[in-house]
């Protein structure tokens, strides 16, 4: 292997919490899962996850703000993190029948389950009905199904969803003519619908543009008011900026970014941004103190006496797991190698989404050896489709990787463990491993 070429490839290494650096140290449990599990496997830390709640739920008590944060459930199918929601007295945001019964198997209270998502089956809303959720109506006509649901299965707690200013190609949402109509029809259907207030999801992780919808989402809660309607609470979504790496390691990757660091010169239109500010909690503490006519967010929120619901889904998950990839070979290709691990790139779902996810792979050597020379390498899965790639990137490793190692990804928890999951060539989906204790006794189990 030619030294220059690993010297010339930029290192990404992932900014790894105390309880993943302490666990990895644990070399025979690592090995002893993949044992027990024959294949990939993802590991998942709920103790993560009630500390990231926990300072969402700070953030708001030390506004003082009336609210309620809801897990966005689609960021990761695992139930623990159900159970860690139901103990800490936080809701749940689901878009399916499964996932509302999933929840509430794992003892969230129905009251503390919003369903969000584009149009709503009838079964889903009758579900919701029954249990007393918080539904996000996205139409006109959603709306009077809901109501006609509502007749039968108990009255029913909405929001209405605003189609966003600036995104008039959305799919979800509803126009400031049709919530003024949706609004009328609220008044109407009273006896059966409860307005609970308004709801909304941006794209992208700008504080200022969260800010400035909420507080124009107050004005909505307002006019509800006028009706008669109690408009209670506003929702601001998800969309919680999250931290992967170190800044001076993503600003040399963005500024210096080449196309022959990548196998087969894999082009990227885009990444998610792996280094902001600001991050998960303080995020919602900055949408809170951006000021609006004189008056910040927060206090808009007391004096309205208006609670604030927010949907984090990855901004919980961050530094919550990782996925572990048996090696099955390696094989020299020009002046870098192919990893083959076992398993599929839809394992690490930013790959099957047009992009790359970039932290660095780790690579656990079943014996190390003290000879060893780094080695560049891409890594590819086990299918036999070509575009079957874990990493197009071509990583340092520390030595050339031997059937019987693993392979590490970091911070996968959020997204990238079952988003695009598949069986295909009949592979099984790999198992989510919770793990607890502590570095003198870790305990591991199945996920359920």
């Amino acid at each position: 292997m030619d030294l220059t070429v690993t010297a010339a490839l930029p290192a990404l290494p992932a900014i790894e919490p105390g309880w993943q650096r302490a666990l990895r140290a644990d070399r025979d449990l690592l090995f002893d899962i993949h044992h027990a599990i024959g294949g990939p496997f993802h590991v998942v830390h709920p103790p993560r996850f009630a500390a990231n709640l926990r300072a969402f739920q700070d953030v708001l008590a030390r506004h003082e703000v009336r609210g309620q944060v809801y897990y966005g459930k689609k960021a990761n199918k695992a139930g623990c993190w159900l159970t860690v929601a139901a103990d800490l007295d936080a809701g749940v945001d689901v878009a399916s029948e499964p996932e509302l019964v999933h929840a509430l198997a794992h003892g969230v209270r129905g009251r503390d389950i919003g369903v969000t998502g584009a149009a709503k089956s009838d079964a889903l809303l009758r579900l919701a009905a029954r249990h007393g959720c918080l539904v996000a109506i996205d139409a006109l006509d959603e709306l009077e199904r809901a109501a006609e649901i509502a007749r039968t299965a108990g009255r029913l707690r909405i929001l209405l969803r605003r189609l966003p200013p600036g995104a008039p190609h959305s799919r979800f949402g509803s126009s400031d003519a049709d919530l003024e109509r949706a609004l009328d029809r609220c008044a109407e259907l009273r006896d059966h619908l409860e307005l609970t207030g308004f709801s909304f999801h941006l794209d992208g992780y700008a504080v200022a543009p969260r800010a400035e919808l909420a507080h124009d989402t107050i004005e909505w809660c307002a006019r509800a008011r006028a009706r008669g309607l109690p408009a209670t609470a506003i929702s601001i979504g998800g969309g919680f900026a999250c931290r992967y790496l170190r800044d001076e390691d993503w600003a040399a990757f963005t500024r210096d970014r080449r196309d022959d660091w990548f196998h087969a010169g894999r082009q990227f239109e885009k990444f998610y941004p792996y280094a902001q500010h600001p991050t998960g909690a303080a995020m919602l503490d900055a949408v809170l103190s951006e000021q609006f006519r004189g008056r910040t967010l927060a206090e808009r929120l007391r004096a309205a006496d208006i609670a604030l619901l927010l949907e984090p889904g990855r901004a919980l998950l961050i530094d919550a797991g990782f996925t572990v990839f048996p090696v099955l070979g390696f094989k020299q290709n020009a002046d870098y190698g192919i990893t083959t691990a076992h398993g599929l790139s839809m394992s690490v779902s930013e790959q099957w989404k047009g992009s790359e996810f970039l932290p660095d792979p780790v690579l656990i050597p079943r014996t190390a050896d003290p000879e060893a020379r780094p080695v560049a390498s891409c890594v590819g899965g086990a299918s036999c489709m070509e575009y079957d790639v874990l990493t197009w990137r071509k990583v340092v490793l520390t030595q050339r990787p031997r059937p019987g190692d693993l392979l590490l990804y970091p911070n996968t928890a959020g997204y990238q463990m079952d988003k695009n999951e598949s069986e295909f060539h009949q592979l099984p989906l790999p198992p989510k491993i919770v793990v607890t204790g502590a570095e003198e006794r870790w305990q591991w189990r199945l996920d359920r």
